[in-house]
C-alpha cells in the first residue's frame, strides 16, 4: 500500500497524539482498557447532522449522553432517564416521569427541564435535528416537579421507541446556552457513564468514569478509543496487544484470532443489515432491471464464501427479530429469470445494462468483497455495474441530498425493530434518509404514519414489504452478525444494536 505524504503526516500526528498522553498499560491487570473502533467520531452533538444518524457510532454517544430511554442488551426498552411514560386517553398528549438524583458531569443536577428542553430543540427544525420529523410531532412541552407533559396534534406510534434511538440524548440546558454549540463541541458535557477527557479528532478519545453515575459507576475508570477505520489495521491492534477490544473485522479473521491463547471471541446477530439501496434514477426506472438485479444475488452463496456462515439472508427490511418480519416473503435467486426479465428490455451479456454502485470498504466484514462478487453475479445475467468506492460519510451527504448512484451498498440498522424506521424511512421519498421517490410506495406508506390500531398498523407495513419485494425498489442482502474480538482479561456484554458499550465490559 502506497502512502502519500498527507497520509504519512496524519498517522505521524496521530502517532505523536498517543506519545503525549503516554501509552495504556497492557499488564494482565489492565488499568486503562483500549478499544479499536472502525469509525471516527465526527461530532460530538448527538442530536444535529448526518452523524447523528450513523448507528455504528452510537456507541460513543451512548458512553458520555443519556438516551430518554435506553435500551436493555436484548433490546427490550429500560428505565432511564425517563423511568414512566404513556398517552393521553384520546392519544392527543404524552408524559413523561423523569428520574430523581441524576448529575451532569459539571455537577448540575438534571432535571425535567433539561428534558423538556432537549425535546423542545429536537423538534425545533432550525437546530439541524435529521429526525425533526418525529420530535416535532409534539407541542406545548412543560416541566412541573418531575413530569414533562406535551401535546400531540398527530399521533405518533413510535414516539417512545424513538426514544431510544437516533438523537433520542438528553443534553444540558444550562450548560448549553452557556457555552452555545462551539462550546459544547469543544467540552461536551452528558450524564452518562463516562466524561469526555480528550478528544484527537481523526486518532482517539479518552473516557474517565462518571463516578457518580446514576446506573453505576462503570468499572473501568479511563477508556481510550482508537479510531481505526482499516478492518486489517483493527485486527493488528488486537493481536498485537496494542488494543484490548475490536470489532467488525473479516469473518476469517475473527475465527483465526479467537483460536490464538489469551483472546476471545463473541459473535451474535445484532439488528444490522445489509442492504442495497436503488435509485428511481436513470436504468432503475426499469422494473425489469431492478427485478433482474434481485433475483441474480445469491445471498447464501456470499454468506457462507465471504462471511464464514456469520450472517441471516433477507428479503425485505426487516430481520426475523422486528415485529413486522414476514417470512413468506420471498425473492429468491434466480439467474434463468434474471436473464430472461433484462431481456424484455433489450439487455443480455452481450448487450448489458450498464449503472454505478457505491460501497464502503473496510466499514462493515467484507463489504467490498460483498459487492465485488455482486457485480460478478449480476456480469452472468447481462448487468455490468461500476463500482465506486466512498466513505460512510459521503454516503449520508449523498443521500440526503437525493444524489446517491442508481445502486449504493449501506449498513441500515434498527434497534427497535419497528417497520417505520427500516421500510418506512429507507423508502418513503420525502424522508431525508430515503431516495426512492415513487408515488405508489408513498401512497402506500402515508396512512401508515399516524395509524392507532397496532394489529392494522403492523398488517400495512407487510403488506408495503411484499409489494416493495415484488417490485424490487431495494435490495435486502443479510442480517449481520457483529464479530468482536477481545483480550481474555476483559468480559465484553455485546449489545443487539451492535453499539460497543465500554461501561457494559468489566475485568475477569
Amino acid at each position: 500500500m502506497k502512502l502519500s505524504r498527507r497520509s504519512l503526516l496524519k498517522t505521524s500526528a496521530a502517532a505523536a497524539a498517543f506519545t503525549t498522553v503516554g501509552l495504556p498499560s497492557f499488564a494482565q491487570d489492565i488499568d486503562e482498557l483500549v478499544i479499536a473502533y472502525n469509525v471516527n467520531l465526527p461530532s460530538w452533538d448527538p442530536t444535529v447532522g448526518p452523524s447523528a444518524v450513523n448507528p455504528t457510532i452510537q456507541g460513543f454517544y451512548q458512553s458520555v449522553f443519556d438516551l430518554f430511554i435506553p435500551q436493555n442488551t436484548d433490546l427490550s426498552f429500560g428505565s432511564g432517564i425517563i423511568t414512566d411514560y404513556g398517552w393521553s386517553d384520546d392519544n392527543k398528549s404524552i408524559w413523561m416521569d423523569v428520574r430523581e438524583g441524576v448529575t451532569w458531569h459539571n455537577g448540575d443536577p438534571l432535571t425535567a427541564e433539561d428534558v423538556a428542553w432537549s425535546l423542545t430543540r429536537a423538534g425545533n427544525p432550525d437546530t439541524g435535528n435529521p429526525i425533526q420529523f418525529i420530535w416535532g410531532k409534539v407541542t406545548n412541552v412543560k416541566a412541573e416537579g418531575n413530569r414533562v407533559t406535551a401535546d400531540m396534534p398527530e399521533y405518533e406510534p413510535t414516539f417512545f421507541k424513538w426514544m431510544s434511538f437516533l438523537t433520542g440524548y438528553v443534553l444540558p440546558k444550562a450548560y448549553y446556552e452557556e457555552v452555545g454549540p462551539e462550546g459544547f463541541e469543544a467540552a461536551p458535557v452528558g450524564s452518562g457513564p463516562y466524561k469526555v477527557e480528550r478528544f484527537e479528532r481523526n486518532a482517539f478519545v479518552r473516557l474517565t468514569a462518571h463516578e457518580d453515575y446514576w446506573g453505576g459507576a462503570p468499572e473501568f475508570k479511563t477508556v481510550t478509543i482508537k479510531f481505526v477505520t482499516d478492518s486489517a489495521s483493527r485486527v493488528a491492534e488486537v493481536e498485537s496487544g496494542n488494543s484490548h477490544v475490536t470489532l467488525e473485522i473479516p469473518y476469517e479473521e475473527f475465527d483465526r484470532l479467537k483460536a490464538k491463547d489469551g483472546l476471545v471471541g463473541t459473535a451474535a446477530p445484532v439488528s444490522d443489515i445489509g442492504m442495497i439501496f436503488l435509485n428511481d434514477i436513470e436504468v432503475m426506472t426499469d422494473p425489469n432491471v431492478r427485478k433482474a438485479a434481485a433475483h441474480a444475488i445469491d445471498k447464501s452463496l456470499i454468506i457462507d464464501r465471504l462471511l464464514s456462515g456469520y450472517g441471516v439472508p433477507i428479503d425485505t427490511l426487516q430481520t426475523p427479530d422486528y415485529i413486522a418480519y414476514d417470512e413468506t416473503i420471498k425473492v429468491p435467486y434466480d439467474p434463468e429469470k434474471a436473464k430472461a426479465l433484462l431481456a424484455e428490455s433489450g439487455y443480455g451479456p452481450d448487450n448489458p445494462v450498464k449503472f454505478t454502485i457505491q460501497t464502503t470498504r473496510g466499514f462493515k466484514p467484507k463489504d467490498y468483497e460483498m459487492v465485488q462478487a455482486i457485480v460478478g453475479l449480476w456480469r452472468r445475467v447481462g448487468i455490468e455495474a461500476e463500482i465506486e468506492v466512498y466513505e460512510i460519510a459521503k454516503h449520508y451527504e449523498l443521500r440526503a441530498a437525493d444524489q446517491l448512484a442508481p445502486a449504493a451498498f449501506y449498513n441500515w440498522g434498527n434497534s427497535v425493530g419497528d417497520p417505520t424506521t427500516s421500510t418506512g424511512f429507507a423508502m418513503f421519498g420525502p424522508s431525508p434518509h430515503s431516495v426512492w421517490d415513487g408515488e405508489d410506495t408513498f401512497n402506500a406508506i402515508l396512512p401508515l404514519w399516524g395509524e392507532a390500531d397496532e394489529e392494522k398498523r403492523i398488517a400495512g407495513w407487510k403488506e408495503v414489504d411484499r409489494r416493495i419485494a415484488e417490485n424490487a425498489e431495494v435490495i435486502p442482502l443479510l442480517q449481520y452478525v457483529q464479530p468482536i474480538v477481545h483480550v481474555a482479561g476483559v468480559n465484553v456484554v455485546p449489545h443487539a444494536s451492535g453499539a460497543l458499550l465500554p461501561h457494559l465490559m468489566t475485568r475477569s
